[in-house]
């Protein structure tokens, strides 16, 4: 029998029709609106280049940023999403802190059953539930629980600083994500959840192979996102998990267990799980913490910790290591605070240390984490107008503004020479910048990130340690100047973060010059030394 094509060639192209105008329908929006907006091609939007890594998502952001240097506020769109980007510091202050009541939420994930981790965490809830959960955990990060936590830290931190310190001297060429990952991990661990873990002795645990799986945005777990993040409606139809489900039955386990047998032994450790344990049968009826929502709120500061910290910490790293003043200089700040010590640092001593918290800022201005955040409008805002003699905008709600971090932090106008690491620039008051309406690396007003001062602190314990044992030098592995990676829209370096590591107390060969673009350096070569010596 005779197939007759036309009907089912009909219905193709019906469908990419439908297809077709379902992405394009919203590409107006900006232009009836009499708003600037970036160029986009249709489906991807204006952030195609990211899409299709021809550059870091950052640069993206930073182009998008850049296009409309007078204005106010530009619009661009975010695969078929209109998304109003504001530039304007005053703006940004009002929306974030004066005006909150009209943006408390971030857009969520609709994706709750299918990736409870994501959907239920701190970070994607709303409303009264994200009110309840924020102070909840708040008392986490008081100044009494952050010192109880400090000495967790200090005793990882040291280990590691150990370990780089006697390398054998056929491996003193590292690449640093993978081991500060596992510092990260080791300290989430104990810190979150209540573990002991030790990764350098054991880098095949599974909380920290299920945790690089899980925090890891790669190539398909960035498309992943994408996908669920801003087409939630083909997520559903194609049952989308960013988060693979053994890897969440792993965590959701883990807590489990962890709470059981802390019940049945009376145990009680100073950290977020036991906090949330403390909150059964108090929150009031339909609000008590589920075991599910306990692992969300224990895998967001995973999340956070695991993978944000451990890039802070590589890029510091990074630029003290190509930097040789800089690192003399932290390091004298580093031996003088281990003399009135008397060699074990206090956490009144680190938290004192101003080139320390100088450099920690200057790298977070540098190389945001989260390059950009949304905030969702529940109740109509009005805009000023985005050019003198424009119309103002009013945002509607269920709108998106985004707040540009790693345009607005790398803008000479907020930081003359944006692009040079300056940590003097933050020497004076670091507690002050932290604080500024130019530097929105953890955001600003109420949804500030909550965990920040862990996340400072946590930095700042293991490169205290590390620069105290041992000099950071360039090879030849190492990128110089710095390339962001394209795959993914985690921010990493393309090649990784590659040095020679040096224990301060063997005796200094010889200098050798080396040149790379832009810059010469002087490069201690290493004596030849037995692995036991």
């Amino acid at each position: 029998m005779e197939i007759n094509w036309w009907p089912i060639i009909a219905a193709v192209v019906a469908v990419i029709a439908v297809a077709y105008y379902r992405f394009t329908r919203t590409y107006d929006f900006f232009e009836k609106r009499g708003i600037p907006y970036y160029s986009y091609v249709p489906i991807l939007g204006s952030i195609w280049e990211a899409v299709l890594q021809r550059i870091s998502f950052a640069e993206t952001v930073e182009k998008i940023y850049q296009a409309f240097p007078d204005s106010k506020y530009i619009g661009f769109f975010d695969f078929s999403s209109p998304i109003v980007m504001i530039r304007d510091l005053e703006l940004l202050k009002s929306i974030t802190v004066k005006n909150f009541d009209h943006f408390p939420d971030h857009r969520s994930f609709d994706s709750v059953d299918r990736d409870p981790l994501f959907g239920k965490n701190l970070f994607a809830l709303r409303g009264d539930r994200w009110k309840e959960v924020r102070n909840t955990l708040s008392p986490a990060f008081t100044s009494s629980k952050m010192k109880a936590m400090f000495v967790l830290m200090r005793e990882c931190a040291k280990e590691y600083g150990d370990y780089f310190a006697s390398l054998p001297a056929d491996q003193t060429t590292l690449e640093l994500k993978d081991s500060f990952t596992k510092y990260t991990n080791d300290v989430i661990a104990t810190c979150a959840f209540g573990i002991n873990v030790n990764s350098i002795k054991d880098p095949k645990n599974n909380f920290y192979v299920y945790g690089r799986e899980a925090t890891h945005f790669g190539r398909s777990q960035s498309i992943k996102f994408f996908i669920v993040r801003s087409l939630p409606w083909v997520a559903r139809a194609l049952n989308i998990r960013i988060i693979r489900k053994q890897v969440a039955d792993f965590f959701q386990d883990l807590v489990a267990i962890t709470m059981k047998t802390r019940d049945e032994k009376g145990i009680v450790r100073p950290d977020m799980l036991q906090l949330m344990m403390e909150t059964r049968g108090k929150l009031g009826p339909g609000k008590d913490l589920t075991i599910e929502d306990m692992t969300a709120q224990a895998f967001v500061f995973f999340f956070g910790g695991f993978e944000s910290t451990s890039t802070l910490m590589c890029f510091a790293a990074y630029e003290v290591g190509i930097n040789e003043e800089v690192q003399k200089r932290l390091q004298d700040e580093i031996d003088q605070v281990l003399e009135d010590c008397k060699g074990e640092a206090t956490y009144e001593a680190i938290n004192d240390m101003k080139y320390l918290d100088a450099v920690i800022l200057e790298s977070l201005r540098m190389y945001p984490t989260i390059v950009a955040i949304d905030r969702l409008c529940v109740k109509p805002f009005e805009l000023p107008p985005h050019l003198p003699g424009k119309k103002p905008y009013i945002v509607q709600e269920n709108e998106c503004i985004w707040i540009p971090i790693y345009g607005i932090q790398r803008d000479p106008q907020n930081y003359p020479e944006p692009n040079k690491f300056n940590p003097d620039r933050f020497y004076s008051d670091a507690q002050q910048m932290l604080n500024s309406s130019s530097l929105f690396t953890f955001g600003l007003g109420p949804r500030m990130c909550i965990g920040n001062r862990f996340a400072i602190l946590e930095a700042k314990v293991l490169l205290f340690y590390i620069f105290a044992k041992c000099n950071l030098l360039p090879c030849a592995k190492t990128s110089i100047p710095l390339r962001l990676n394209r795959k993914g829209f985690a921010m990493t370096s393309e090649n990784g973060f590659w040095f020679n590591i040096q224990p301060r107390n063997i005796k200094k060969g010889e200098v050798e010059k080396i040149t790379v673009p832009g810059k010469t350096m002087f490069i201690e070569k290493i004596p030849d030394r037995h692995p036991d010596n």
